[in-house]
């Protein structure tokens, strides 16, 4: 037998929890290349993900998922592409308590449909207090629909609600390939 590995990516804005994610899946240690975060003007968490991040899941088939996490910040861009490069998807969350969480939507999403055709959307931190009504995701919905972006409420700490999230890609890719 062969042991086929799939690649997913955890991208999005600073502080929305992909290394929380990361590490509620994986079945191995988290390889997380955290730091003290000096960009406090953009969230003031304690540390932030400054390389890549990896985590393993084993699906129950034995199926290995490489879980890969990319630096939330613009600066770090570079190397989003290279992260992506062979991914079977990418899982983009966006930090509700954002100042413009529609803004930061826009963005991440923009630049990764250019490297990723199978995007699905996490919006984190909606348990905490916000400016802004989670009624603002069912406007950009009603604007994008067809474009046919899937979007969840999600808890990044919650490993059911991870899985959702990988469900739904995996489903998204094999519709595609069944078309």
């Amino acid at each position: 037998m062969i042991l086929q590995q799939y690649k997913i990516v955890f991208a999005g804005t600073m502080g929305a929890g992909k290394t929380s994610a990361i590490k509620a899946l994986s079945n191995i240690e988290v390889l997380s290349t955290e730091a003290v975060n000096t960009d406090t003007a953009a969230h003031s968490k304690q540390f932030t993900t400054v390389g890549i991040d990896y985590g393993e899941l084993t699906l129950d088939d034995g199926i290995k998922v490489g879980l890969y996490g990319t630096p939330g910040q613009e600066r770090f861009d570079f190397m989003w592409n290279v992260i992506c490069k062979g991914a079977l998807g990418t899982i983009i969350l966006i930090d509700h308590t954002a100042h413009d969480p529609i803004d930061e939507l826009n963005y991440y999403l923009d630049y990764f449909k250019t490297i990723s055709q199978n995007i699905v959307i996490g919006i984190t931190h909606t348990d905490l207090k916000s400016a802004q009504s989670t009624a603002i995701y069912r406007q950009w919905e009603d604007l994008h629909r067809h474009q046919h972006h899937t979007l969840f409420f999600v808890d990044a700490r919650k490993k059911d609600d991870i899985l959702l999230l990988i469900e739904a890609l995996i489903t998204k890719a094999e519709v595609a390939l069944s078309v």
